[in-house]
């Protein structure tokens, strides 16, 4: 009879782990956020943070070409990977062949952007709303604030406060709770207080031991569903709107302008994801008119 009984002691538990991925990606449509790349802290403007893998035979050093900015970049994808799809083989090919054109025919770029985007779109509709599409599509959102708020590289709203301080405001899109980091280590307390105004009982104070700067968290609750972020955001642009007007109050004038004559940016329209608009917050904010200039 076969001795099936062993006396070998049992490896310990992280021998049984190798701890990085040894699957190849290529293909892959994967999820990447602040610890993939050191670029900027909430990513790039462009970005969605989402982008399929064109060569991926080592996870650590994966090239993807992003989803929304169709920028190429190189992510360690190693200790730290969702796949939210795969493409077909005829779909990366032709990717790859209008990211190659583009290094000839800068032209190319508007055609691999509309066509990536068109791409997430497509992915995100079909997956619908889940825990793993949920940051992805705070990023979307909060890019569309961004933008609209304040034009620049990274994906934060810039807000000078007085005194020659400056606050920059990210979202932390797993904890769907904005951050304003003052750059100081003896916080603000006038944009402590203004923050009390805009979002009572939602402030927490960030301040670790030995932290070379000092910040403040609002936290909006992880949402359940499509709606909840549709709600979540419009909570975070209204109360934006009014920091800006507050201490910005004629840069906020500009805004407002632009802003009642072009309407807002919701790249969320543009999918087609079922969600109520509930009893709270209604449908997403359509402009900054309205809004006290103080």
């Amino acid at each position: 009879m076969l001795n099936l009984i062993s006396t070998d002691p049992r490896p310990e538990a992280m021998a049984d782990v190798p701890g990085v991925c040894e699957v190849p990606l290529t293909r892959a449509v994967v999820q990447y956020r602040d610890v993939h790349e050191l670029d900027y802290f909430g990513g790039r403007i462009q970005d969605i943070g989402m982008a399929v893998v064109v060569e991926g035979r080592f996870a650590s050093s994966s090239r993807v070409i992003d989803l929304g900015s169709a920028d190429v970049k190189y992510l360690d994808l190693s200790s730290e990977l969702v796949v939210l799809d795969w493409v077909y083989d005829p779909t990366l090919s032709h990717i790859r062949y209008l990211a190659n054109a583009v290094e000839e025919d800068a032209s190319v770029r508007d055609e691999l952007g509309r066509y990536c985007f068109a791409l997430a779109a497509r992915i995100l509709n079909r997956t619908g709303f889940t825990p793993l599409t949920r940051s992805t599509l705070l990023r979307i959102g909060f890019r569309d604030l961004c933008k609209d708020l304040d034009l620049h590289e990274g994906t934060t709203v810039r807000i000078a406060t007085g005194g020659g301080r400056l606050t920059r405001v990210s979202l932390d899109y797993d904890a769907c709770a904005l951050r304003f980091g003052t750059g100081t280590r003896g916080g603000d307390a006038a944009l402590e207080e203004a923050l009390s105004e805009t979002f009572p009982d939602l402030v927490r104070v960030q301040a670790a031991p030995g932290a070379s700067q000092h910040g403040y968290e609002v936290r909006f609750g992880i949402p359940l569903d499509f709606g909840e972020v549709r709600r979540s955001l419009t909570r975070m642009r209204r109360g934006l709107n009014h920091l800006v007007a507050r201490f910005e109050p004629e840069r906020f004038k500009a805004i407002n302008r632009v802003l009642t004559t072009l309407g807002t940016r919701e790249t969320l329209d543009q999918l087609k994801i079922e969600w109520s608009e509930g009893n709270v917050g209604g449908r997403p904010y359509g402009g900054a008119q309205g809004l006290p200039v103080h």
